[in-house]
């Protein structure tokens, strides 16, 4: 005890303050605590420096810079408000934090009045060691960031000095510089005129190459819509003239064959057509899918059967595994042929004369898998990943030109994944053959006649008054033939005018209008039927070759209900039917 009092007494005697730590002073008139204060704040590894009187400890804040002052409250002569109150009034310490330290002065008053003192704490004794510790610490802190943020400031304040005599320096040479850069840039100027004359006529020269690009552009799709309307307008008196043969009894086979390829290659021609004006709906994505139950050995009938003459002109052996041909998927039957025949177009082009190609149908998990596979010139493998890209066409190493404009395989893509399945490409290189695998969901359930649904509806549908006006004479005669040998009353009109003439007179439930015919076209007949009290009621369709959208928004337009692009197919016809309630007309 006698030793721990001694040690106290030594204030006089205090440690050599080191330069990497801050002085932290104590002031407290009783020895005991000022140890148990050296005690605690001991493991902060500071400067612990102590007083024990308010002048004493004035005297070491005029020799020393201290981070805080520990400050007992009780203590004789100048106690502990006073020696703060003097301690902030001088200008070097207005800023010292001071925690005041008292078991007496410990009402709410005395801590408001150390508050008003400057004091930043006011710890009540006893002293939890903890608590003491840590605010001492975090005053610590902040002292060393103080000092730093000093240190600091004076760095920043000798960098500005130097950086004023640099930017002084700076801006003398930028001034030569300045002067010597701008006559290179006069001289540039008077070049840059030259080029912009050069220019201008550049711009005006391209000006006119695109409005000639935009020119042939719109007589392009001109071209392709007047083609595809003069080539639907044929198409549809052979559709009706195959529907027509096929209401009566063919006992010859061959003769039935030849109807049903005229059929198909009449539908497959149709489709063809309509792609001409599909070209950039290709492009875009937005081609439309007439989805029904399809067989899978009716894809491949269909396919091979289109296909057949090209495989044997070069003697290839085809081969056809399909175990089961009644798995379905739901599709467009036009579309998925098209699938197929375009792979198998493929195998039979790329695959020297003689070869072999074998297509297969399984069934896998949900999908129908079909494949197609053949022994011919192969596909190397840097081309397999963009075989499938638009205007992409196969690189060949022999004297075989590669034939098409590359747009196949891309429809194939395109066409599979609006059926929503995929297809990939397998080939282990050049001379190596190759295989194609298209897989299309599966679709469980769906009863084999479900195709002929639409057919078989048809025998039942209500008798109609119906109006057919079609200046081409085959188009009329056979779609009015073909609509009189299911029972309805037609009447047929050549032009627009007589079409307008015998609606008044017979008022029908449904008139098929052409749009492109003399005297009056379709839309302005449509518009005068329209007019008139009996016409309010009928309903309307548009029959033409014209398909565009803006053919489509104008027969709506002019009062057309439907608008059917030629030749329409006899289901299409029967469902438009089905919904003209008989009465519908005037009488």
């Amino acid at each position: 005890m006698s030793a721990s009092r001694d040690k106290a007494e030594q204030g006089v005697r205090q440690p050599r303050a080191r330069p990497d730590k801050v002085n932290i002073l104590l002031v407290d008139d009783q020895p005991a605590r000022l140890l148990s204060y050296e005690t605690i704040l001991g493991q902060l590894d500071q400067n612990l420096i102590t007083a024990r009187s308010g002048v004493e400890a004035l005297g070491r804040l005029m020799k020393d810079e201290f981070a805080l002052v520990l400050l007992d409250v009780s203590m004789p002569g100048m106690d502990g408000f006073e020696t703060a109150e003097m301690i902030h009034d001088h200008p070097r310490f207005e800023r010292t934090p001071i925690i005041f330290i008292t078991g007496v002065h410990d009402t709410e008053f005395d801590r408001l009045k150390g508050y008003k003192l400057g004091a930043v704490d006011y710890v009540s004794i006893p002293v939890v060691p903890e608590i003491l510790r840590s605010k001492v610490s975090v005053l610590v802190e902040l002292h060393c960031q103080r000092l730093e943020l000093q240190t600091l400031n004076r760095s920043l304040e000798q960098a500005n000095e130097q950086l004023e005599q640099a930017n002084t320096t700076l801006q003398a040479e930028k001034n030569r510089e300045l002067e010597a850069l701008n006559l290179h840039l006069q001289k540039a100027n008077a070049e840059l005129a030259a080029s912009n004359s050069a220019l201008q006529a550049q711009i005006a020269e391209r000006a006119r190459a695109e409005a000639a690009l935009l020119e042939a552009d719109r007589h392009k799709d001109e071209f392709l819509a007047i083609l595809a309307h003069e080539l639907r307008n044929p198409l549809a008196p052979i559709r009706n003239a195959v529907e027509i043969m096929s209401r009566f009894p063919i006992d010859n086979p061959k003769l039935k064959w030849s109807r049903d390829v005229i059929d198909r290659q009449a539908t497959h021609l149709t489709r063809l057509v309509d792609d001409l004006l599909d070209i950039s709906r290709i492009t875009r994505g937005t081609i439309r899918l007439a989805q029904e139950p399809v067989r899978s050995e009716t894809i491949i009938a269909r396919a091979v059967e289109a296909l057949q003459p090209m495989i044997a002109e070069h003697r290839h052996e085809l081969s056809i595994d399909c175990p089961d041909g009644s798995l379905m998927v739901r599709g467009d039957l036009t579309r998925l042929v098209q699938i197929l025949g375009n792979l198998l177009n493929n195998a039979a082009k790329y695959t020297n004369d003689g070869g072999r190609i074998h297509l297969s149908v399984r069934r896998d998990e949900q999908f129908v898998e079909f494949r197609v596979k053949d022994n011919g010139i192969g596909i190397a493998p840097d081309s397999q990943s963009k075989l499938f890209n638009l205007f992409s066409r196969l690189e060949t190493t022999d004297d075989r030109t590669p034939g098409g404009l590359g747009i196949g395989l891309a429809l194939v893509r395109k066409l599979v994944e609006m059926h929503a399945g995929d297809v990939a490409v397998r080939s282990t290189g050049m001379g190596q053959g190759s295989e194609f695998v298209v897989r299309i969901p599966l679709l469980d359930n769906v009863p084999a006649s479900a195709v002929r649904a639409a057919r078989s509806a048809a025998g039942t549908l209500p008798r109609h008054r119906i109006l057919v006006a079609d200046d081409n004479p085959d188009a009329l005669e056979s779609l009015a033939l073909l609509l009189e040998c299911d029972g309805h009353e037609v009447w047929k009109a050549a032009n627009g005018a007589e079409a307008c003439e015998l609606a008044e007179k017979y008022q029908p439930h449904l008139a098929l209008l052409d749009i492109g015919m003399p005297v009056l076209d379709g839309y302005e007949a449509a518009r005068r039927i329209r007019a008139e009290a009996w016409g309010k009621g009928m309903m309307l369709v548009a029959l033409s070759g014209w398909g565009q959208s803006s053919d489509v928004q104008r027969s709506r337009e002019s009062g057309f209900d439907t608008h059917l692009v030629k030749p329409a197919s006899f289901d299409a016809l029967a469902q438009l039917l089905s919904r003209v309630p008989p009465g519908t007309a005037g009488k």
